[in-house]
């Protein structure tokens, strides 16, 4: 058999795949420690854990250079796009929003790169920005689908996370249910995501893929906004992780 792991080491969370002749077969996640080698660590146990052979290896996100028993390291780029495709196969736009970055990629038919926008100069628009929000008004990501299930959005001037704080605590001294502003926050994010999208003059099938991804709320109005369908995935937050392995798949296979 032919065993590739790929890690994603982000910043908020670490992801990692096992893929058995293109399968996935194992899935690891958890939080991003301080230290984040630790989590590579981990995460290469667990995954290789009982196999008789040692899986090639690659690594990418943040973290990507922070130990040396790596086989190969690559960018998020090229990994989130070949991970789209084994999840969705016609995939030819994705949208990735992580802890504290977004991306656009562009696939031609064959799920070739062929363009790519990226954020990672401001938390606007991230996970990041949705969890301080969230906490603000005493709720979880988890709990937001629920939360803002047919409730209309109140408007959200502000995308700055400090600014946006402080008039998401005005508006709930204003008494503005808490609901509603979830909801509006949410809105402001897929409006701004569906703007960065169209710099790419996006085309369908649009793979919405990171951890914000698990919001339901944040892909139907994400959809609203762009005017095309937004698919997500069970594994769309490994998307990164699962092009890594399919890039190592490929390498060891030439070895």
């Amino acid at each position: 058999m032919t065993y590739s792991i790929g890690i994603d080491s982000g910043s908020t969370a670490t992801k990692g795949i096992l893929l058995e002749e293109g399968v996935i077969r194992r899935r690891f996640l958890c939080p991003t420690p301080f230290r984040p080698a630790e989590a590579i660590e981990q995460a290469w146990e667990t995954l290789r854990a009982g196999l008789d052979v040692r899986p090639y290896l690659t690594l990418t996100g943040y973290g990507r250079q922070l130990v040396d028993y790596a086989d190969k390291q690559v960018t998020e780029i090229s990994c989130h796009g070949l991970g789209a495709r084994l999840l969705v196969p016609d995939t030819r736009t994705v949208i990735d929003i992580g802890g504290q970055d977004s991306k656009v990629i562009q696939l031609d038919d064959n799920g070739n790169l062929t363009d790519f926008l990226m954020n990672d100069k401001c938390a606007a628009g991230t996970g990041r920005f949705l969890d301080v929000i969230s906490r603000t008004l005493g709720a979880s990501v988890e709990q937001l689908d629920t939360i803002t299930a047919g409730v209309p959005p109140h408007a959200i001037t502000s995308m700055c996370t400090v600014f946006a704080e402080s008039e998401v605590i005005s508006l709930r001294s204003a008494g503005i249910a808490p609901e509603a502003i979830l909801a509006g926050v949410i809105n402001a994010m897929a409006r701004r995501s569906a703007n960065f999208i169209g710099r790419l003059s996006a085309q369908s099938p649009l793979l919405f893929t990171g951890g914000v991804s698990h919001c339901n709320a944040f892909a139907r109005m994400l959809e609203n906004h762009v005017g095309i369908p937004v698919y997500t995935h069970p594994d769309a937050q490994f998307a990164g992780a699962v092009g890594a392995a399919l890039i190592g798949l490929r390498q060891g296979k030439r070895q």
